[in-house]
């Protein structure tokens, strides 16, 4: 029976023989691996394999991470089916769990924690248990591979793509701030200028654009706004410039003016592009979380949960409520009722449902969407054959047909024409059919008197029969009223028969306890 040690290191893979069969039951073998003689004297070099380049080892080391054989280490292995009744020591027992899968090997693998020791000694006297290594090289080799291999997690990292829609999305909703004071500033500061434009034109961009076009408000007349603004607002603005109340400004301050305005839109600006890039990532990186709630939403979660793996981890009752945390530990301590949704509330799905429903298609949509995050987390497929969020697609159709079961509203199309978020029920359509008038219902006036007599006669039995139908709807008002009167007198009693039962109860401790501290004060 042969006792063999696999060692990895930053060379190559070596292949250990124990002299000593029960080398792992030794109560001194720390003190023996000590120093290069005892190393030595305990462990034999049977095999050595090393890398042939950088890449190579990078290669080698990487599959070792994933606790993956490579082809190289199964062609060391291949050189030990010959031996039967072996024991392997290895240092990490996933690697041990994929050697024993290899056809052929008849190992007995060992991967506990009575190897460290072992482990700890061959990597303090390698350079004298592998000829022709010098300790310069082993330190040259473990620094250059360790920095290439951090360059590589950090390449293929999910981490890092998750890190730019994080920053993306916080990024995005600070220019949202700075957007709109700045708007606001420009709105403010031209407002003492010319007052009546802030009513005429709602939008910001517009509003900015306008200033840096038209400049002093006396030059509106000959300014053409034609690309900014439609032919009525244009007209509009130019009539009202005519009759302005502001008050005059110097060439200096429209400069200063003109400046900020230029600032909100390269900020708008930047925001839309800003805005296609978050869309276009957050459709390569989470396709399924994208149909499912959006762009926005989506990337909110991910930047709350820290990363997408981290958000896959968390399940649907957590991920309903993320982003509500105050409002949860706050009903908790004063024991009220919980909040039904967080970041999820602002997903289209839950806004299109009703109030009564928002909850339900809130609970329904964060179970979907913890599935969705995970199958794009952990789907091992390349994009170019990736499903592009089918799964999403189907899950987005069944919370969708759920919300109009519950509303009582159109099925949905069938799977083969069905859109996310493009069902076109409901569209408003035109009707464009203009009525006419029918000849043929016409009645001379002989036929329709009879008629006319008996709705005469009708109104006239409803005039009389009314006071008697509003006798008897007071009537059901008072005895609705001595109802509630009755209600409330039973309510109060039994809050004053309540109250009564404390009193006495305190009463019946009160004496309870001076009974007590008379026998103590006896005693």
């Amino acid at each position: 029976m042969t006792f063999l040690i696999l060692a990895e290191t930053s060379a190559g893979y070596a292949l250990f023989k124990a002299k000593d069969k029960k080398l792992l039951k030794k109560d001194d073998l720390a003190s023996e691996m000590k120093t290069p003689e005892g190393a030595a004297g305990l462990l034999k070099l049977k095999q050595f394999s090393k890398f042939d380049s950088a890449a190579m080892a990078l290669e080698e080391v990487s599959a070792l991470v994933e606790s993956k054989v490579s082809p190289m280490l199964s062609s060391l292995l291949d050189g030990l089916k010959d031996e039967k009744k072996a024991s392997l020591v290895v240092a990490d027992p996933k690697l041990g769990n994929a050697i024993n899968k290899i056809p052929g090997l008849s190992l007995n693998i060992i991967a506990d924690s009575s190897t460290q020791d072992l482990y700890r000694g061959i990597r303090e006297h390698l350079t004298s248990l592998i000829p022709g290594l010098t300790p310069s090289d082993v330190s040259t080799m473990s620094l250059g591979l360790s920095h290439s291999l951090s360059r590589h997690k950090l390449k293929f990292s999910a981490d890092k793509v998750d890190t730019m829609i994080v920053h993306a999305i916080a990024l995005l909703d600070d220019l949202d701030k700075e957007l709109n004071t700045y708007a606001m500033r420009v709105k403010e500061w031209y407002g003492w200028h010319f007052p009546e434009m802030q009513k005429i034109i709602n939008d910001n961009m517009a509003y900015a654009r306008v200033i840096v076009a038209m400049g002093m408000r006396t030059s509106c007349a000959t300014t053409d706004l034609s690309e900014i603004l439609p032919e009525e607002i244009e007209a509009q603005l130019k009539a009202a410039a005519e009759v302005s109340m502001g008050t005059e400004i110097a060439e200096q301050d429209l400069t200063n003016i003109r400046a900020l305005a230029e600032q909100v839109i390269s900020f708008a600006e930047y925001r839309i592009q800003l805005s296609s890039y978050l869309s276009a990532r957050m459709n390569a990186i989470a396709p399924n979380l994208t149909i499912l709630v959006g762009e926005l939403v989506g990337a909110r979660l991910i930047a709350h949960a820290g990363s997408l793996v981290s958000l896959s981890k968390s399940p649907a009752s957590t991920l309903q409520i993320l982003g509500a945390e105050k409002a949860l530990f706050r009903a908790l301590k004063t024991k009220h009722d919980t909040p039904k949704y967080g970041l999820i509330y602002h997903a289209s799905m839950v806004g299109q449902s009703t109030g009564k429903n928002k909850g339900k298609i809130a609970r329904m949509l964060a179970a979907k969407t913890s599935l969705g995050a995970r199958f794009d987390a952990y789907n091992e497929e390349k994009p170019e054959t990736s499903s592009e969020g089918r799964l999403g697609i189907e899950m987005r159709r069944k919370v969708e047909s759920r919300m109009r079961h519950l509303e009582g509203r159109m099925q949905l199309p069938p799977r083969e024409t069905y859109t996310p978020g493009k069902t076109g029920a409901n569209k408003f359509e035109l009707k464009t059919d203009v009525k006419k008038y029918n000849a043929d219902a016409d009645a001379v006036m002989e036929d329709a008197a009879p008629a006319i007599v008996n709705v005469v006669g009708e109104a006239l039995k409803m005039d009389i029969d009314r006071p008697a139908v509003e006798e008897s709807e007071d009537e059901e008002d008072k005895a609705r009223k001595e109802r509630k009167k009755e209600k409330k007198k039973r309510r109060k009693s039994e809050i004053e028969d309540a109250e009564e039962r404390k009193e006495k109860k305190k009463e019946k401790k009160g004496k309870k306890e001076k009974k007590e501290k008379k026998r103590k004060s006896s005693d």
